[in-house]
């Protein structure tokens, strides 16, 4: 095993200790703050995959993140103790009532013209399953539309901006079946096995912290696969990978699906963790910022978006939550990108990896060593 490929491995079994050691340091509100890091390390490795890897710049990712939190939401809103206590033999969410028309019986299936969508969703495993199986579906709709008709660079981008804000818009306006603007709210806990995840436990912490580890090792699995040796052929080169006889628009497909289903995750563990659902998860904004982690981690490093998407999120928070900043904290995380991008232009992950071609260098004569890749094998 070469150097390079053991320092890789223990970059990630170090961040990975240091993640499950976390709450040895911490209570319980600064728990639950870390969760939601972890969760946004989740969105930096969705980011890494499609935009490093696959060169697919996704401005939409917050569709899918987004589907996947209110997939959960609905199933949580309808174990709450509000949603019980209506005086229906079904559970019925609070808002509904407030939205109802006078005379309107108090049911799920007809309080409104489209209360009955919520129907399937008084089991938390409906939930589950379509936090993850709708980004996946719609994602893969999606990709079979765009890259099948060769649709590349910019343009994509575009694509998904617009789609990710026309789904916000019909969000906001179904008042009576989403709640709009408010999103939802007073949520019940998440129940797996007769396990209750209440939000400021160890046991949600160590949730986020399974699943984030899982998508990393597993991302880093896929991409170390044939599949994703020619995904990089074809990021670097469409014309030369179609020439020699590769389904471009297959391996596109099938990378953009699994990262809407990192994101869809990502979506229902902030739910479990933030205890709401909003269509700001829709907006253009969060989006952008999921670029801007990922750029400042290294988007073409797994572990380095997720570590990015991490750090530029604990700044944040520390900036926002001081006195002589508050005013400013925008500003100065927008310079925090605009320095990295001047000067770090490949990330976290690329300076990190101009590091240890540096101490192998000190290790092994220059003659002696092969050309190391400056995208694919980073950290």
């Amino acid at each position: 095993m070469s150097i390079e490929r053991k320092f890789q491995i223990a970059a990630y079994v170090l961040f990975i200790a240091v993640i499950f050691a976390a709450p040895v340091f911490g209570d319980e509100f600064w728990l639950n703050r870390i969760s939601k890091y972890l969760v946004y390390g989740m969105l930096g490795v969705a980011i890494a995959l499609t935009w490093g890897y696959a060169g697919i710049l996704n401005l939409g990712q917050g569709l899918f993140f987004g589907l996947g939190a209110y997939m959960l939401a609905m199933s949580l809103k309808l174990s709450s103790l509000t949603s019980l206590q209506q005086g229906s033999d079904q559970p019925v969410p609070d808002f509904m009532l407030w939205n109802a028309e006078p005379g309107a019986p108090t049911e799920l299936c007809c309080i409104n013209k489209g209360s009955f969508l919520w129907l399937p969703f008084q089991s938390q495993s409906v939930g589950l399953v379509l936090g993850i199986a709708l980004p996946v579906v719609i994602a893969g709709a999606l990709g079979m539309l765009v890259f099948r008709k060769r649709i590349s660079g910019v343009f994509v981008s575009i694509i998904t901006l617009a789609l990710v804000l026309l789904v916000r818009l019909v969000m906001v306006d179904a008042q009576p079946v989403t709640n709009g603007f408010n999103g939802l709210t007073d949520l019940g806990w998440l129940t797996i096995g007769g396990v209750e995840f209440d939000p400021y436990s160890r046991a949600t912490y160590y949730l986020c912290a399974v699943c984030l580890s899982l998508t990393l090792i597993g991302a880093r699995l896929i991409v170390e696969t044939r599949a994703g040796m020619i995904l990089q052929a074809i990021r670097d080169d469409q014309v030369r990978a179609r020439y020699l006889g590769f389904d471009v628009s297959l391996y596109q497909v099938f990378f953009f699906v699994i990262s809407a289903g990192i994101a869809g995750v990502a979506g229902m563990l902030y739910v479990v963790v933030a205890e709401f659902a909003s269509p700001t998860f829709m907006d253009l904004s969060f989006s952008v910022t999921m670029v801007v982690w990922a750029a400042v981690g290294g988007r073409s490093s797994l572990l380095g978006a997720c570590i990015g998407a991490i750090l530029i999120n604990m700044i944040e928070a520390e900036v926002s939550e001081t006195e002589a900043l508050v005013e400013a904290w925008k500003a100065i995380i927008g310079l925090i990108f605009v320095l990295v991008v001047l000067f770090m232009p490949r990330g976290l992950g690329g300076v990190a990896h101009d590091v240890l071609r540096w101490f192998v260098r000190l290790r092994k004569p220059a003659e002696a060593l092969p050309a190391l890749p400056r995208r694919s094998e980073a950290l």
